[in-house]
C-alpha cells in the first residue's frame, strides 16, 4: 500500500536506506557531501542582499522581510518515508525562487477550476488591471509567464522589468550587462529569468483566484498534505491590493528584494512528494496530473525549464543522474529534487549549488 506521511514531523515514518531499497553507503556519502559543502552565502541574508549580490543600488533596496539562514540541512524520502535527514530540517528558512514553483501550483489550481480555461490565451482576457493593456503586453499568455518567455514590460512594486533584463543565472552577481534596457522581443520568443515578470504573474493569479495565494495554497495543498504551521509566504511592504473588497498582499516568487516563501525542509519534502505522486495525496487528487505533466514539459526556448519547475532534460542540470528529474530551485542554494519514476524526493538547504550533482551522483551510485 502506498505510504503517505501523517501530519507532524515526528509522525513521519523513518526507515533505513536498505529497507527502502537504497544503498546505505550511497545515502551516507550523499549526506556527508551535503554537510561538507555549506553554501558560500553569509548567514545574515539581509547583509548579503544589501551588498548587491543580485543588483546594485538603488535596485537592491529590500522591500520585504528577510531572515538569517540556517546551516546545511536536508531530507531524503524514498517511498514517502524518511531515509536520511540532517541539520535542522524543521527550521523555516527563506527559499528564494523555490517560491516560483508554488506560484505554478496556484495557477494550476486556477486552471483545474476553470478560472484560467486556456493557458495559451492572453492574460489580458481575464486580468483588467492595466498591466496587460499595452501593445507589448496584450498578447502575453499565461504559459509565456509560466515559462519565463513573456517579455512583459513595466514596473511593479517599485521595480522595473529592466532590473532583470540580460540576467544570466550562471553569472549571478558578476554580470555587468544585467539591468541594461536591451530591446524587447516579441512575447514568447526569448527566455529570460526575470523576477518582476514572475511577480506580475503572481498578481494576475491573485486577481483570477480572488484571494491571496498563501490562502489558496494553505487550503488546497499545504493543509491536505499535512504541512506544519510554520511556513510563510510574503510579498512586499508595497504589494497590497484590494480584491473582492479585501486588502490582500500579492506575494513574490523570489527573495532578492526580501519576501517569498519561508519554509522548512520537512514541508518542502511533503510538497515534493505530492509532485512525485502526480498530485494525488492519499486518494485525493489535489492538483490535476494533466497540469503537472504540462509543468514538467520542456520549454522550447529552454528545455531545462517547464512551468516554473526546473528539469534535467538532456542532463544539463545534473549530468550524472537521470534526465527525468523535476526540480524546484532557489538561490542559496535551496533544492527540491523529485524522481517520479523511483518515488524519490531530495530536499537540500544551503548547499553550494556546484556540489549538487556530486551529491546526487553519490545517492544514485
Amino acid at each position: 500500500m502506498t505510504y503517505f506521511p501523517p501530519a507532524g514531523d515526528d509522525a513521519w515514518e523513518r526507515v533505513s536506506p536498505a529497507a527502502a531499497g537504497l544503498s546505505a553507503d550511497g545515502v551516507a556519502a550523499a549526506v556527508a557531501h551535503a554537510k561538507a559543502h555549506d553554501s558560500p552565502w553569509v548567514y545574515n541574508l539581509q547583509e548579503h542582499l544589501e551588498a548587491g549580490h543580485f543588483e546594485p543600488p538603488p535596485w537592491n533596496e529590500i522591500i520585504g522581510p528577510t531572515r538569517g539562514r540556517g546551516g546545511p540541512a536536508g531530507v531524503i524520502l524514498s517511498g514517502g518515508r524518511i531515509v536520511a535527514e540532517w541539520g535542522m530540517p524543521w527550521r523555516p528558512d527563506m527559499t528564494f525562487s523555490v517560491a516560483k514553483s508554488f506560484i505554478s501550483l496556484c495557477v494550476g489550481l486556477a486552471h483545474d477550476d476553470g478560472l484560467i480555461p486556456d493557458l495559451d490565451a492572453p492574460v489580458h482576457d481575464l486580468v483588467k488591471d492595466g498591466g496587460f493593456d499595452s501593445d507589448q503586453n496584450a498578447t502575453i499568455t499565461w504559459r509565456m509567464l509560466l515559462q519565463l518567455t513573456s517579455e512583459w514590460e513595466g514596473e511593479l512594486w517599485g521595480k522595473p522589468d529592466t532590473v532583470d533584463r540580460n540576467r544570466e543565472l550562471a553569472t549571478e552577481g558578476r554580470n555587468k550587462a544585467k539591468g541594461e534596457a536591451r530591446p524587447l522581443q516579441t512575447p514568447g520568443t526569448l527566455w529570460e529569468y526575470n523576477d518582476v515578470r514572475v511577480n506580475r504573474l503572481a498578481l494576475a493569479a491573485l486577481r483570477v483566484l480572488g484571494q491571496g495565494l498563501p490562502a489558496v495554497l494553505a487550503a488546497r495543498i499545504m493543509g491536505p498534505i499535512g504541512a506544519s504551521a510554520t511556513w510563510e509566504w510574503h510579498g512586499y511592504k508595497n504589494s497590497w491590493v484590494t480584491v473582492n473588497g479585501q486588502y490582500v498582499q500579492s506575494v513574490s516568487g523570489g527573495g532578492h528584494w526580501g519576501g517569498g516563501m519561508f519554509i522548512s525542509a520537512y514541508d518542502l519534502a511533503r510538497a515534493g512528494l505530492l509532485i512525485a505522486r502526480n498530485g494525488n495525496w492519499d486518494g485525493r487528487q489535489l492538483i490535476s496530473e494533466t497540469y503537472l505533466e504540462q509543468a514538467a514539459a520542456p520549454c522550447a526556448l529552454n528545455p531545462s525549464y517547464g512551468l516554473m519547475f526546473w528539469l534535467n532534460t538532456s542532463r544539463i542540470q545534473y549530468p550524472d543522474v537521470p534526465n527525468h528529474l523535476v526540480m524546484m530551485h532557489g538561490a542559496g542554494a535551496n533544492r527540491v529534487i523529485v524522481d517520479r519514476q523511483r518515488d524519490l524526493v531530495v530536499v537540500l538547504r544551503w548547499i553550494d549549488g556546484q556540489a549538487t550533482n556530486g551529491l546526487l551522483k553519490r545517492l544514485y551510485g
